[in-house]
């Protein structure tokens, strides 16, 4: 039987059904929109589409059936939108909006103020992230003064674009280069949003750091070390959040500002149940740890796999796995299920030797091999 849960190919979301549907919002705001033409347009040919191929289609038949007049055009599709979404998570039927912000993302950097009225809205509603990237490269001064303005809003979902938007690495977004190369434009806005009362707001603070991070990591340690010294808990969980990779990295600054020592004098040996196993199939692994320091020995233990890829060369790809305080003398053994070998769409499994490090406080201290066997079953 057949439901509203079963799953489907991400791109499937932007079917005829779709293209009725937003037909019809369009229409209920705007009793001249010609819905038939509309639907033909953008439902045409959907089966040689991937997923933004399609939104691209349906924004384009929105701009032939909409009014040349790019103001009347905006404010018809503002006024289309359902209602402002209560919750700090997109809407259910959100994915419909995606074309409208892809109208304004081409369209509208000819009428500034009415884009931006309508980004605002979008964004209550379904996300305008990156809707609004075009008008950061193209419009930045402008961009980044009205942005700044609306940080103190009283929806957390435009204080979140404010934020979201303008991330350089943005996934799934056009990379903004000149803020790769320059990330100053950015600090005013986070330094705004560094104490918002919503976590939802404070996730993307934490990531737009993350991504300036992979470009500019002295930078951004020096922001944070500034930012630490008066922090609270909420503050302290966005510069952990947003220095996750340099400590996945193992960067010495970073891990010092989060009370990790670097090298630790303690002793980690790995063990696996077995030395094989095959696809599809689980691995337990054992970490002994044991500290002969005469000190406290706090520790971020991770594991790094290395994986052969098709043609034998190996890929190393970090987990995180736990927090932990070792006593002077302390001897503790972990154990964990690793999951890594089982077939997935992430990430391909390739027969032949996986090593598995451990990582305390970014300094691999000991290597167990696993042999990855065929599975029989395919």
């Amino acid at each position: 039987m057949s439901t509203n849960t079963e799953r489907k190919a991400f791109k499937d979301w932007f079917d005829a059904d779709a293209a009725h549907r937003l037909g019809v919002q369009m229409r209920a705001a705007w009793a001249e929109f010609p819905l038939k033409r509309f639907e033909k347009r953008a439902a045409r040919g959907l089966e040689g589409l991937e997923f933004h191929g399609r939104v691209h289609q349906f924004a384009a038949a929105l701009g032939e059936c909409l009014p040349d007049d790019l103001s009347e055009a905006l404010a018809i599709l503002t006024r289309s939108l359902p209602p402002v979404n209560p919750d700090n998570e997109p809407m259910n039927d959100g994915w419909l909006q995606w074309p409208l912000g892809h109208f304004i993302a081409e369209r509208g950097l000819a009428e500034f103020d009415a884009a931006f009225r309508a980004m605002i809205a979008l964004t209550q509603r379904f996300s305008s992230e990156f809707a609004v990237r075009p008008f950061v490269e193209h419009r930045p001064t402008e961009t980044f003064a009205a942005l700044l303005k609306l940080t103190s809003h009283a929806s957390p979902h435009v204080r979140r674009w404010c934020s979201e938007g303008i991330r350089p690495r943005l996934p799934w977004g056009n990379r903004l280069h000149a803020l790769v190369r320059d990330p100053s434009p950015l600090w005013p806005i986070l330094e705004a949003l560094k104490d918002d009362s919503s976590l939802y707001v404070r996730k993307s603070v934490a990531n737009c750091i993350n991504d300036i991070a992979k470009d500019h990591p002295e930078l951004v340690l020096d922001r944070c070390e500034v930012w630490q010294q008066d922090a609270g808990e909420a503050r302290q969980w966005i510069i952990r959040h947003g220095l996750r990779s340099l400590i996945k990295d193992g960067h010495p600054r970073a891990l010092a500002l989060m009370g990790y020592q670097t090298d630790p004098p303690v002793k980690a040996v790995p063990k696996l149940e077995r030395d094989s196993c095959r696809i599809g199939e689980t691995v337990t692994l054992e970490a002994g740890l044991s500290n002969a320091a005469a000190a406290p020995q706090a520790l971020l233990l991770d594991l790094v796999v290395s994986f052969p890829g098709k043609n034998g060369a190996l890929r190393e790809k970090v987990f995180k796995w736990t927090t932990l305080t070792l006593a002077p003398g302390e001897k503790r053994t972990l154990r964990k299920t690793l999951p890594f070998f089982r077939p997935s769409s992430v990430r391909a499994l390739y027969p032949g030797d996986h090593f598995i490090e451990l990582q305390l406080n970014g300094c691999r201290k000991g290597r167990a091999r696993l042999r990855l066997e065929e599975d029989l079953n395919v």
